[in-house]
């Protein structure tokens, strides 16, 4: 008899980091001072399960004997004064922890894929009255993803659907008169304007001689939005007055520019709009001969150029792809799915492309995170949550695909508070000969790749197009996106594969407006099933399914005769994919659900996308540059700098999100032996692939601010361009091969002229930018709907400047030695031919190797360079006594502090570096140190970088006996087996590490799609191993480190008896190795067979990885020291080696029993420990990066030839991590092979 199974797992005191994190912040940000203690219990239900499959699943999915307490059926009696409060995911939404709970118990069991649904109980200790449970409510539940449960148990999880059987057609559409069509706006909801809708109205009447159905009104509004269709950038501007010079010169220029890239006529007859202002800097220095390696094609993904890459010594031609995406209304309503979304929505486009995405960048603006709680504005989130809730969400999809995220930005400015900025930008590549691009022809098919069709993002394109209100925020449930970002790894792995990627003539990825848009522009001519499209629960009808934007799909299409080839690959990769649309000759979109055709729209009537909009444009006389003010108090003014939160350490924001992983981070965001001076720019190894090597890099930086804009769009703006420009030639790129992309977000403009100034007037700033450095800006995105009642955002343009380089040229802002000359490289403000002098100059030093350290200036002026570049490695500064006034602290936009190796006459020397940790500037000693706290300390509340750790005196321990073990069977070349796990993303650093050491790899993808799948994988897996010397498990967020633990994702499926056996047959019959990194580790640990040697059950006296302390993920090069040479993995390595090495995780805390730690001690079974600058076992954070008990950072087998350890070591290539020192290759996979040899 089937049942529902109930249980629940609280994490025990010690342990309870989330709990305790919680706990505070209610205190903090409430105020409620009878809150006495905070518990977190974690709900589940089971459905369709045999009770010997949920016995199992007990301690090994639901919950961690060593850490967490169980409860089956019912929570245990709760002591004192308390309140309850059960939250739980709104139906429809996707709810990570259960779905990888379910998929754990597939994978423990090998049987079919469970029903789960979870929930979390929050057990508010202390005598709290109504209002205190009021708001705690309000605060821990957002209404848009969530909602309070009750404790009552279903009786069975299988949901009840309604299923709808057609779609309603609006009878007598077409005779409304104009006060009826302008109800249906209100009525309906809808981002069309009257006049649309009226002209939709006479389509239908004229054309169609038909009403629509509300399918066909859903589908052209979604067409017609601002978001998928740019109107407001598309408005024709009619009339012009400007009364400031600067921007009067610069329209003056536009025009006379258009006339010489169209023709007198033909400029006459093209409408003046923000789009044209846009792209035409593009056009004109195409005109003049640049921009010749554009990649230009139908398809309209990322921008795109060709670039030459080495690799292995030869020259590949390669398309390198950019994108930068805005979630500002998602994440407003709910931050963490609104900024995971951004990112992934980000990925996608150049991932369409066919291109491999490999580094991220995150801009993003809100009010400031410190202001109480009891000022947040009604109808708002209160900005800290909004600001941390959206880091962590941002940095959880980032982190779980596998994307290396170089610069974190976060700006303050009370406008924000209208609504949040969340940007972000992206980079691929792709070998040009993987790409083809061809026209669709009729009888092509159209595949929907990846994910299922939910209701999640119904609406997001027009939602995201509107202005909002005090109900937006509990109205808006549907519009938000949900990620599942290993659905989009597979994808990606799925696009690295050239012989699939060549199948495709065309891609588009799933955002706004879903099938409609994505599959309906694939081809002028288009027929729809949407009954074929899956999904992920029923009761979708054919509106929803036509609309919905539910993340992880792609669109192709491919030639009949590739079709069962391509769904061939993307089952080999663990994704569904299956026929949904086929091209047709009619150029019409066609859709049918249920045997009816519920849409049938011309092409030629949606390209019109609805009415011409028109405008006038007002610019005033607009400010001068903000005066630098009184410089005599230098103290004080470097204290503000300090102080400053746009200024300020942003270090405990950045280390959330993973900067190393693919292996290609030339420069970590915080660099120096301290890891304190951030980088301007992200510069990452172009992804070549296990096993080839390049030296060819991408360079990428932005330039904004938000007070600049706000005082002067036109020259905030053109400060936006040469900043994003300065700041990729500081890191040692030719700005003579810079392409820009820009990002606009503005207040909604509405019908008034002096709203549309500030977007226009800023566009002509970067417009005149572009055209003065002969940079151009090939795409773009823009947002224009940033207003809340009467808030508007601060005019915002945010520039990406992009170009590739070579990583021996590469160069990091923090001061390497003492006694070097420092110089500042500047030009005449507005004067673009002296300042593309000047970066030319500074290049020629670079080339040269001239060059130790550069910071391109930026509106905290020289004081800001000069001790930020101080703070990485401790090394001071002495100014020369010209460097004073406006001179250190004025906005010297576009112009860089170098430290040299040598004098130069092509600058001016300000300084030179000094040894005695100390800032010497205009009469003025201050200690590098100190300012360095302070500069920390400012957003510490907000996102801490110190831990409660427990200062210990922890000893250096050394074991220094081999294992003297002869291997029977020698191989020149090991294998290892790589397997893949949905959340696995760190395969390809491992493949090319192996390759490097000379070990052959075999990555095994696991699927679990099917049952039928899943034991076919478990046979492959068995297979493999015994034909293998090593298994390695790779590092990843498996089941997105879900249900409430690391690892269990893989602890599970290697628990089935086969795989056990296999496992035990090669580590105790063969000889073999085994090895586990991050989320391999805790898989390892979860099994048992570190430190015990074998796969067994596990009780509450196991060792453990657990929770960081600080209670988040950690991001950083930390030194580890070799303290045992037991295991093969150590035969190239000492006692006493010590190697700088990334970590990047949220559980790697290791703790274990005194009785069990001793035993390892004595055994020689720790391997290697975190130590501190003077090579020393310590529990500090900036050594000890998750409070690991004695320090330990990986552990052997009792016999050494299982290791698992948290590092990543496979993240390594030549010239990675350039602004951070230490050793960094640790010879552990040369060891490994050296063993079979």
């Amino acid at each position: 008899m089937e049942q529902v199974y109930r249980c629940y797992a609280e994490k025990r005191t010690g342990f309870d980091v989330e709990a305790e994190k919680v706990w505070r912040e209610l205190k903090e940000q409430l105020g409620i001072a009878n809150l006495e203690g905070v518990r977190i219990i974690c709900r589940y239900d089971v459905d369709q399960v045999d009770k010997e499959v949920y016995e199992m699943a007990k301690t090994t999915v639901f919950s961690e004997p060593m850490v967490d307490d169980f409860y089956d059926e019912t929570m245990p009696p709760i002591q004192g004064p308390h309140a309850l409060l059960i939250v739980e995911a709104l139906p429809g939404q996707f709810d990570q922890r259960a779905d990888s709970c379910a998929q754990c118990i597939q994978l423990l069991a090998g049987c079919d894929r469970p029903l789960v649904k979870a929930a979390t109980v929050y057990v508010l200790l202390g005598d709290l009255s109504d209002e205190d449970c009021e708001k705690i409510s309000r605060y821990l539940i957002n209404p848009v993803e969530a909602r309070e449960a009750t404790a009552e148990k279903p009786k069975t999880l299988v949901q009840e659907y309604h299923i709808p059987t057609e779609v309603a057609t609006l009878d007598g559409f077409i005779s409304k008169n104009r006060d009826e069509l302008k109800e249906m706006l209100s009525t309906y909801g809808l981002a069309m304007d009257l006049d649309d809708l009226t002209f939709l109205q006479g389509y239908f009447r004229d054309t169609e001689h038909r009403d629509p159905t509300i399918t066909e009104l859903r589908v052209v509004d979604t067409y017609w939005s601002d978001h998928c269709r740019h109107t407001t950038f598309g408005t024709h501007i009619e009339g012009v007055q400007v009364e400031d010079p600067q921007v009067q010169a610069a329209y003056d220029q536009y025009l006379a520019e258009r006339v010489e890239v169209y023709g007198q006529e033909k400029a006459d007859q093209r409408p003046k709009t923000l789009m044209d202002i846009g792209t035409s800097g593009t056009k004109v220095i195409k005109k003049r001969g640049g921009v010749k390696n554009i990649d230009e094609s139908e398809e309209i993904n990322a921008c795109s150029i060709h670039i030459p890459v080495a690799v292995d010594g030869q020259e590949e031609d390669w398309l390198l792809q950019f994108k930068n995406e805005t979630h500002n209304h998602p994440t407003e309503i709910e931050p963490f799915g609104g900024a995971a979304t951004c990112v992934g929505g980000a990925i996608r486009d150049p991932l369409a492309g066919r291109a491999y995405v490999y580094q991220a960048m995150r801009i993003t603006g809100c009010g400031d995170p410190r202001t109480p709680m009891s000022e947040t504005i009604k109808g708002r989130l209160p900005q800290r949550k909004l600001a941390t809730t959206a880091a962590a969400g941002y940095s959880s999809y980032g982190n779980q695909i596998g994307l290396a995220t170089g610069v974190v930005q976060e700006y303050y400015h009370p406008g924000y508070v209208a609504k949040h900025m969340e940007l972000g930008a992206v980079v691929g590549a792709v070998p040009s000969a993987a790409v083809v691009r061809e026209e669709p022809a009729p009888g092509d098919i159209v595949i929907l790749l990846g994910g299922r069709t939910g209701r999640d993002g119904i609406g997001g394109a027009t939602g995201s197009s509107k202005s909002h209100n005090l109900s937006s925020l509990v109205t808006m449930a549907a519009e938000v996106q949900k990620g599942n970002a290993p659905e989009e790894r597979k994808i990606q792995r799925l696009f690295r594969n050239g012989d699939v990627t060549r199948m495709i003539k065309r891609c588009n990825d799933f955002g706004a407006g879903g099938v409609s848009v994505s599959i309906g522009e694939l081809a002028d001519g288009i027929s729809i099933d949407l009954n074929a499209v899956r999904k992920k629960y029923e009761g979708l009808d054919g509106t929803e399914l036509a609309i919905s934007e539910s993340q992880e799909r792609m669109s192709v299409v491919v030639a009949p005769e590739d079709a069962e080839a391509f769904i061939a690959a993307a089952t080999a990769e663990n994704l569904e994919a299956y026929q949904v649309a086929v091209v047709t000759e009619s150029p019409r979109m066609v859709m049918t659900w249920n045997g009816k055709v519920i849409a049938d729209l011309s092409r030629a009537f949606l390209n019109t996308n609805g009415t011409v909009k028109r405008t006038d444009v007002y610019v005033p006389r607009l400010p001068s540059k903000a005066e630098v003010g009184d410089t005599s108090d230098v103290a004080g003014r470097f204290d503000a700098i300090v102080k400053n939160p746009n200024l300020a350490s942003q270090r405990g924001l950045g280390e959330r999100f993973d900067a190393s992983i693919g292996a290609g981070s030339i420069l970590f965001p915080y660099g120096g032996k301290k890891q304190l001076t951030p980088a301007q720019a992200m510069v990452g190894l172009i992804p070549v692939g296990p096993g080839r090597k390049t030296d060819t890099c991408s360079i990428m930086a932005a330039g904004f601010d938000p007070y600049r804009m706000e005082r002067n769009p036109f020259t905030g703006a053109r400060s936006s361009v040469i900043e994003s420009v300065a700041k990729v030639v500081a890191a040692g790129g030719d700005a003579s091969k810079v392409y820009l992309s820009l990002q606009e977000y503005f207040e909604r403009l509405r019908d008034e002229p002096a709203r549309w100034g500030k977007p226009f007037a800023a566009l002509l700033g970067a417009y005149q930018a572009q055209i003065g450095l002969g940079v151009a800006a090939i795409g773009g995105k823009d947002s224009m709907s940033g207003s809340f009642l009467d808030l508007d955002v601060p005019p915002t343009l945010v520039s990406f400047a992009i170009a590739p380089g070579q990583t021996g040229d590469v160069i990091s802002p923090e001061f390497k030695a003492a006694g070097h000359p420092v110089y500042l490289f500047q030009a005449p403000d507005g004067d673009y031919e002296a300042l593309k002098a000047t970066w030319a100059q500074f290049h020629q030093l670079v080339k040269a190797g001239k060059v130790a350290a550069a910071w391109a200036v930026t509106v905290g002026g020289v004081a800001e360079a000069v001790m930020k570049m101080s703070f990485g490695n401790g090394v001071g500064f002495a100014g020369t006594p010209d460097l004073s006034g406006d001179l250190l602290f004025g906005d010297l936009c576009g112009c860089i502090v170098a430290e040299l190796t040598e004098d130069t006459d092509a600058a001016l020397k300000i300084g030179t570096t000094t040894d005695d940790g100390k800032l010497t500037v205009a009469g003025v000693t201050l200690s590098v140190a100190d300012l360095a706290e302070k500069w920390e300390a400012t957003l510490e509340g907000v996102y801490p970088t110190h831990a409660s750790e427990k200062p210990a005196e922890i000893p250096n321990l050394d074991y220094d006996r081999r294992l003297l073990t002869v291997v029977k069977n020698r191989v020149a070349h090991p294998k290892a087996v790589i397997p893949v796990f949905p959340g696995t993303n760190c395969e390809y650093d491992t493949a090319n590490a192996c390759i490097r050491a000379g070990i052959d790899p075999e990555i095994l993808v696991i699927r679990n799609l099917t049952t039928d799948l899943l034991n076919q994988s478990a046979q492959a897996l068995e297979a493999a191993i015994s034909q293998a010397q090593m298994i390695v498990l790779p590092g990843g967020f498996s089941g997105g480190d879900e249900p409430e633990g690391s690892g269990k994702f893989i602890a599970s499926f290697f628990r089935n008896p086969r795989i056990k056996d296999a496992v035990h047959e090669m580590l105790k019959q063969r000889d073999g190795l085994m090895l586990g990194i991050c989320n391999g580790f805790q898989a390892l640990i979860k099994l048992g067979l570190v430190p015990y040697g074998e796969i067994r059950d596990m009780d509450d006296s196991c060792p453990t990885l657990t929770f960081n302390l600080i209670g988040r993920h950690q991001s950083r090069y930390c030194d580890i020291r070799v303290a045992s040479v037991l295991s093969p993995w150590m035969l190239k390595a000492q006692v006493g080696d010590i190697y700088t090495v990334p970590i990047s995780h949220g559980e790697g805390r290791f703790v274990a029993p005194q009785a069990i730690l001793d035993e390892m001690i004595q055994n020689g079974q720790i391997a290697t420990q975190y130590v501190d600058a003077n090579g020393v076992p310590s529990m500090d954070i900036a050594a000890n990066p998750n409070g690991s008990i004695y320090a330990i950072e990986g552990i052997f087998s009792p016999d050494g030839r299982i290791f698992g350890k948290m590092g990543h070591t496979e993240r390594w290539n030549p010239g990675v991590a350039k602004n951070i020192p230490g050793e960094k290759l640790m010879p552990l996979f040369e060891s490994g092979a050296e063993y079979f040899r």
